[in-house]
Parts: structure tokens; C-alpha cells; sequence
């Protein structure tokens, strides 16, 4: 594995610490202030700093570096998390994401953000709270150190400046009592250490946090100045720890930096014997370790008994005494120390077992499996379809053999999707930064509650959902939630609420944006679109089709163009992105009380159900998660509407007929419904819809072929796939064909006669 490799490695595990970083970041914005979530925030930019390090990314190193020490005066106490706090450790995970994103493509960063934040987190970091809260309490934490206070600020031509470090916060947390374990530890750093980023100090505090610690820095390898070399590690230290968190406490503090040091961990006796042995007489009495053979001790019998031997004697049997005693102690400790390793490393593997082990794999070979997954089930069904031509018994044991392969292709396409399955976490976590910054620049207060974030979906799916989800974000925030001062007068919490939600139902996706602003303003989305001559002066419209308005291409409600909007450009390009998935997208609004916006999109692009159907000659397939039902049309239940329009009576209803051959050019006059098949498909906008087929074969899945990468767009038409024949079938738009229904002009766009 070549350096370039190991780099694209670390930059795809820092988009997973990122993610961890904003998604720890969030929960204590919420209120958690779980130790572990903070140590998980830690961790994460810690994680970025030493690999950014390895490989020189300097300006990375120096923010995180700055960020990291402003966490861990989080971690220790000694700085609240409020919401100012919060606000601007946000921002800086964009920086640091933005810094990120540079090193890995080679773009550039705005230098006078981040020095902004460097200084800010600084002033964090020395206890200095942000400006705005300067109404809000300071709480009664530990005071920064004196060393730290009176230490002079340094400032380099970057405009990073050190946090200056004193010895004296080596205060551990923990009372020691005289009974706890100790360790005696020997901290040997290596170059690399520090090239990476990493800093003993830091290493040296986190451990003093586990109890009672004292620490001697050995200089013993510093040479001459002469022949000092500035990248090389001469100092080590030796370390006495007093701890009841035992050995693997202790070796966690080392764990980001274990292959770039010389780490010695002993543990030692307790205190117990030395405590027990200065409450005896301080006479030096001679230790025979034959005692510990029998447990007891013969004194010579011929030996004098005077005051002093009498003394002697009796020093030296309570120091047996003591010896035993601390011997059986050890060997307890020991058999207790084993115990509990033995129960800790079954509780680890059964740990290990039950998380599962996970491999990267490049998409690209992921894809081309699914490719092949796809070829192999149309040649399974190119296989079934010649045997159902040739073999009329139905009964032979290729047919049965027949299906247990339609059985297992079924079985392995299933299994290959869920390979590319992904939660749709990523996504939503970059529009918490989207918020973030479209409140910054109207001076709102919005809040993004994001569910279903686990929700599963092909990648393609999720790589194409980011720009449609962007510009709804953008847009509820700029026009649909109010201004503090608005959201106050009507009564409402100052701050907006953004819902972000994922969720499956009947084989698609949901997302749903729901806002609680002040909902569309109809009214003023008619007169714009007259004024803009997107719509006649006096049409007449529902306030379905009025919401609707707004995916108009050029159509924009803005008084005056910005930064964020006004230009026109937006919600229309949402509709085509969702659409070019094979979704749909609808809205409903409550004028005060805010807008909701749905999408409907597949769980991939790969494969669907489909329903093939028959329609003037032409082979068609339509997506079954759109098909309600199907029915066999009665003269009775058809009536005429207008010159050329027809209505189907079903169970006491009226459902607009479609004749899917006449909206395609297929034929030149409209089929007779009785002849036919219907095939009743939920719309765009909620509503109901007959389309008219002249039959059904069967119901089959597909696999899906871009027509726009092999051909060109054809309006009417989602995509192609090959049936068990070898012939090709176009999939049916469901939602472009009602729309022509509606009046659209997508018949004067196509003309696909002769097509397939």
C-alpha cells in the first residue's frame, strides 16, 4: 500500500470522525453532558490532529490543535458547555471540516474565519466566556490556574497562539487513599510523537485525572546545544500513579500515541505493608524467608532470653506476621486481578462478538457487483422465458430447477442492495451546518431536530440527496420561518423549528421538512406568478395548485435579491433533481402555522417491481410501488367529461381515465376503455389517477438502465430495462403522464412510435 492510499484512508476516517464530532456537538447543545460524549468529541479531533501530522498538514494540525485544548478544558471542568460555548465550537467543526476538505482536494479556506475562531477558542480555553453571554452567570468551576493567568499570550505570524501549560493542574480528581494500587510508569516519547501533533503534557494530564500521581522528567539524553537535533525526543518521564482504575485505565491514555512511544506500565504493592510495619518498634531485625515454607517461626531454643533478644524476638514475629499477612494479601490480589482479567476479556469478546467486524471496500467494486447481479438476473429470466416457450408440461425438472435460481438471483440481489444500503445520518448531519449558517446571515434563531436518521437507502440515492435537500433547507429558513420579532408578536417561541425526517413506507423512502413559520403566503405567490406571466391574470386555482407554483422555473417570492435568494433559482431545480430519482415531491401549508414538504423516493436506483404491461403494440413497466390495484373496466362505469376527457366510477367514486397510448403518441385516437385494463396509481399531489393499458403480462423485477446515459431524456419516460426476451421496455414516469393528463405539454414533446 502506497503513501497516497494510506492518505485517502485517513481522509475517509476523518469524515467519520467529523460526523462524530458535529453528531457529540449536537447532544450536548441538547443538553447531554454524558462524560462520554464529551470524550467522544475529544477523541474525534484528537484522532484528525495526529493523522494530520503523519502527513504534514500543518494549518489542519494547528486548528485542531487549538480546538482539541479548548475541549479538554471541557473535559476537565473547567469550562461550562453552555450555548455560547456550544455555538462556537459548531463553527469550528465547520472550519475544521472546511480545513479538511482543503487538504484533501487543495482548496482554499477563509484564513480570517479561522483566525477568528483560533482567537475565541483561545479566549475559551483561558476562561475568557463569549460576548454574547455576558448577561449569563459564569458557574463556579475550578479557577484557571495562576501560572495560566499571568503567562504571556506569544503570537506567530499564522495567528495561531499557544495555550501556555503550568505543571500545577497535575491535581488528580480522585482522592487516593493510602490502600490504592500503584503504578510505576515509564513514559519514553518518540519523534514521531510530536510529529504527528501529539503533545505529552496532554498525555501526562489525562493520566494525573486518574488519582494520585507524582512525576520526575528525566533529562539524562539532553546533549550539548551544539548537537541538540530540533526533531528529536530527549526527554522521558517516570511516573508513580496511585489508582483503583487499574492497568487498562491507564494504557487508554496512551492509546492514540502507543506506536510512536516506549510505554512501561508495573504495577507495585500497595501501601498496606508499609503502613502496618511503622507501628512496630524501629529495631532491624533479619528476614528469613524459610517462614513463608511452613507459615510459622522456630526460634532457637539455646538463645538467651534477655530484655533486649526478647524485644528482638517479638519485633521479629510481628514483622513475620506483618510479611505473611501482606504475602496472602498479594497472592489474593493476584488470584482476584486474574478473576477479573478473565471476566473482563470474556466480556470483551463477547463484546466483540456481538458488535461484528466491518471491511471498506470501494465503491467502484460495489458497483460493478451490482452490475453483475443485474446481468445475472436477466439472463435468468432471458433462461425461464425459453423454457416456458419450448416446455408446456410445466412440471419437468428444469422448471423446478428454474425456480430455486429465480429463487437464490432473488436472494443474492437482495443481499448486494443492502451491501450499498446506507443510513441517511451523513446527509442530515451536513444540513445541521446549512442551518447553522442561513440563521448566522438573517439574524434568526432556528433549531434543526433531525429523526429517522438510520433510515437505510441505496448510496445512489443518498449521493443525489444532498442539492435538493440543501435548497429546502435554504429556503424554509429564509422564507418560511419568521424573524425573532415577527415570531414574537404572533405569539410564537422566538425560536424557529426545522424537523428533518426519514422514514420507510410501502417499499420508498419518505423525507419529510416541515417547518413552523408562517406557511406559503398564497396570495402573494398568485400575484408574483401573474406579474412574472407564469400564469393568465384570471386563472382560477386551488390552493394545491397555487403551493405548486413555487417549483416554476424563474419563480421567486423575495423582495430583493441576496446572497441566499431571490434570484429564481431553487425550488424548481428540487423538483427535477427529485423527479430524475424517480420521485415525487408535494407540499402541504397552514398559513401561521408552517409548511411540511414530502418526498417520495425509491430505495434504489438498481432494480424495482414492476408491472409489464401492453399498450398499441409497445412493451412498458410500471413501478408497482406506485399501482393501487387493478380492475377490469365495465361500460357502465365509464363516463364522458368535456370533449375528450372520461371518468371511471369506482366503489361510488370519480377517478379521471388516462389513456397512456394517446398521452405517448402511440396512437392517434383513444383506445375504448372496455377493451382495456386500468391500472389506478397514486399522483404527485395525492390524488388518484386510471391509467388505461390494453394488458397485463405479468409482475417482474427489473433491472433499471438509464435511458439518459445510453440515449437521451424522453419526457414520459423514467427509464429501460431489458426483459426475459432480449427486448428492450421502457419504465413508465407515473408521475410525467398524469401531469399530461392535467394539461401539461408533454405531448407535444415526444413522439416514441415505433419505439421498442
Amino acid at each position: 500500500m502506497d503513501m497516497n492510499e494510506i492518505k485517502e484512508i485517513f481522509f475517509q476516517e476523518c469524515e467519520e470522525q467529523l460526523a462524530e464530532l458535529e453528531s457529540g456537538l449536537l447532544k450536548m447543545n441538547d443538553g447531554d453532558r454524558d462524560p462520554e460524549t464529551v470524550n467522544a468529541v475529544f477523541r474525534a479531533v484528537h484522532s484528525i490532529k495526529g493523522g494530520a501530522g503523519a502527513f504534514g498538514l500543518d494549518d489542519l494540525v494547528a486548528f485542531a490543535h487549538v480546538f482539541e485544548t479548548t475541549l479538554d478544558c471541557v473535559r476537565s471542568n473547567k469550562l461550562e458547555p453552555t450555548q455560547d460555548v456550544l455555538k462556537v465550537m459548531l463553527k469550528s467543526a465547520d472550519v475544521l471540516a472546511d480545513l479538511t476538505n482543503a487538504a484533501r482536494d487543495g482548496g482554499s479556506v477563509d484564513e480570517s474565519r479561522s483566525r477568528g475562531l483560533v482567537k475565541e477558542l483561545e479566549a475559551l480555553a483561558n476562561g475568557e466566556l463569549p460576548k454574547p453571554s455576558a448577561a449569563v452567570e459564569a458557574p463556579a468551576a475550578k479557577p484557571a490556574p495562576a501560572a495560566v493567568a499571568a503567562a504571556p499570550k506569544p503570537t506567530d505570524d499564522s495567528g495561531f497562539q499557544p495555550i501556555p501549560f503550568s505543571f500545577d493542574d497535575f491535581s488528580g480528581e480522585e482522592e487516593a487513599g493510602p490502600d490504592l494500587p500503584t503504578y510505576e510508569i515509564t513514559f519514553k516519547p518518540r519523534s514521531d510523537l510530536y510529529s504527528k501533533g501529539n503533545d505529552a503534557t496532554l498525555l501526562l494530564r489525562d493520566l494525573s485525572r486518574l488519582g494520585e500521581m507524582s512525576c520526575y522528567c528525566n533529562m539524562d539524553a539532553l546533549p550539548g546545544l551544539d548537537e541538540v537535533d530540533p526533531e528529536a525526543a530527549y526527554f522521558y518521564w517516570n511516573v508513580t500513579l496511585k489508582t483503583d482504575r487499574g492497568e487498562d485505565a491507564v494504557r487508554t491514555v496512551f492509546e492514540f500515541a502507543e506506536w510512536d512511544c516506549d510505554l512501561d506500565v508495573i504495577a507495585t504493592e500497595t501501601n498496606a505493608v508499609a503502613s502496618a510495619s511503622e507501628e512496630l518498634p524501629m529495631i532491624p531485625v533479619p528476614f528469613d524467608l524459610s517462614i513463608l515454607d511452613d507459615g510459622a517461626a522456630e526460634a532457637p531454643a539455646e538463645q538467651p532470653k534477655s530484655d533486649a533478644a526478647a524485644a528482638v524476638a517479638a519485633a521479629e514475629t510481628a514483622s513475620n506476621v506483618t510479611q505473611m499477612a501482606a504475602a496472602a494479601a498479594r497472592v489474593e490480589k493476584k488470584e482476584s486481578a486474574a478473576a477479573a482479567a478473565a471476566a473482563s476479556a470474556a466480556a470483551a469478546a463477547q463484546n466483540n462478538a456481538a458488535a461484528g467486524q466491518t471491511i471498506r471496500v470501494d465503491l467502484d467494486r460495489v458497483d460493478r457487483l451490482i452490475n453483475l447481479v443485474g446481468e445475472l438476473v436477466i439472463n435468468q429470466a432471458m433462461l425461464s422465458q425459453s423454457v416456458i416457450e419450448n416446455d408446456t408440461t410445466g412440471t419437468s425438472s428444469i422448471n423446478m430447477g428454474l425456480e430455486e435460481l429465480q429463487q437464490l438471483t432473488r436472494e443474492i440481489q437482495d443481499s448486494v442492495m443492502a451491501i450499498r444500503a446506507q443510513p441517511v445520518k451523513p446527509v442530515f448531519q451536513r444540513m445541521s451546518r446549512i442551518v447553522r449558517e442561513i440563521a448566522d446571515m438573517t439574524g434568526k434563531t432556528i433549531r434543526l431536530i433531525t429523526e429517522g436518521e438510520n433510515t437505510e437507502v441505496d448510496k445512489t440515492v443518498i449521493d443525489k440527496l444532498a442539492e435538493p435537500l440543501t435548497h429546502m433547507i435554504r429556503n424554509a429558513v429564509d422564507h418560511g420561518i419568521e424573524t425573532p420579532e415577527k415570531r414574537a408578536a404572533a405569539g410564537k417561541n422566538v425560536e424557529g423549528t426545522v424537523r428533518l425526517t426519514a422514514k420507510h413506507r410501502s417499499g420508498r423512502i419518505l423525507i419529510e421538512l416541515a417547518d413552523d413559520g408562517a406557511g406559503i403566503n398564497r396570495e402573494k405567490v398568485k400575484q408574483k406568478a401573474i406579474a412574472n406571466e407564469l400564469i393568465p391574470a384570471d386563472a382560477n386555482l386551488t390552493d394545491e395548485e397555487i403551493d405548486n407554483l413555487i417549483f416554476l422555473p424563474g419563480f421567486s417570492t423575495a423582495d430583493k435579491i441576496s446572497d441566499i435568494s431571490g434570484r429564481g433559482v431553487g425550488m424548481d431545480v428540487v423538483k427535477r433533481s427529485i423527479q430524475a430519482l424517480g420521485g415525487r415531491i408535494n407540499i402541504t401549508s397552514r398559513p401561521g402555522q408552517g409548511s411540511v414538504f414530502t418526498m417520495s423516493l425509491p430505495l434504489t436506483l438498481a432494480v424495482l417491481d414492476g408491472m409489464v404491461v401492453t399498450v398499441a403494440g409497445q412493451t412498458l413497466v410500471v413501478p408497482l410501488t406506485a399501482i393501487v390495484e387493478t380492475l377490469q373496466p365495465e361500460a357502465a362505469a365509464i363516463h364522458s367529461f368535456g370533449a375528450s376527457h372520461r371518468l371511471i366510477s369506482i366503489r361510488n367514486s370519480f377517478c379521471p381515465l388516462v389513456d397512456v397510448g394517446r398521452i405517448l403518441n402511440f396512437r392517434a385516437t383513444q383506445a375504448n376503455p372496455v377493451e382495456g385494463v386500468a391500472l389506478l396509481v397514486e399522483s404527485e399531489g395525492g390524488g388518484q389517477r386510471a391509467l388505461m393499458v390494453d394488458a397485463i403480462q405479468g409482475q417482474r423485477q427489473v433491472v433499471i438502465k438509464s435511458l439518459e446515459a445510453n440515449y437521451t431524456h424522453v419526457p414520459g419516460i423514467a427509464a429501460a430495462t431489458i426483459l426475459g426476451d432480449g427486448r428492450v421496455a421502457l419504465i413508465l414516469d407515473v408521475d410525467a403522464v398524469v401531469g399530461a393528463s392535467r394539461g401539461q405539454a408533454l405531448r407535444q414533446e415526444v413522439s416514441l412510435a415505433a419505439v421498442g
